[in-house]
C-alpha cells in the first residue's frame, strides 16, 4: 500500500486560481478541473482572498519607519550574549577574568 503525499501550489498559482473564480465566468468545478485542485479548495482560496483584499491596500508606501527604542533594546541585549560568552570562554580556557 503506497502513501499518497499531499500536494503542494505555489502562492501564484493560488491567487490565478482564486482570481479566476471571482471572476465568475465560470463554475468553481470548470475551475478546479483545470488547475487540478478540489473545487471545496477553490472556494477557500476565494474567501481568503476576498478576507484578505481589504488590507492590500493599508499599507503605506515608502521605508518603513525605524523604531529607535527597538534598535537599542537589541543591541543591549546583543552585548549581554556577547559578553556572557567571553566570560564562559575566559573560564574554561584558563584566562582569570
Amino acid at each position: 500500500m503506497s502513501e499518497k503525499s499531499r500536494k503542494t501550489f505555489s502562492s501564484q498559482l493560488k491567487a490565478k486560481v482564486a482570481l479566476e473564480a471571482i471572476r465568475g465566468v465560470r463554475t468553481t468545478n470548470e475551475i478546479a478541473q483545470e488547475f487540478g485542485v478540489h473545487p471545496t479548495q477553490v472556494g477557500l482560496w476565494k474567501k481568503e482572498l476576498l478576507n484578505q483584499a481589504t488590507g492590500i491596500f493599508d499599507a503605506k508606501r515608502g521605508p518603513k519607519a525605524v523604531d529607535p527604542s527597538t534598535s537599542s533594546e537589541r543591541l543591549y541585549s546583543e552585548i549581554g550574549r556577547l559578553k556572557m560568552e567571553l566570560d564562559w570562554l575566559k573560564k574554561k580556557s584558563g584566562i582569570s577574568p
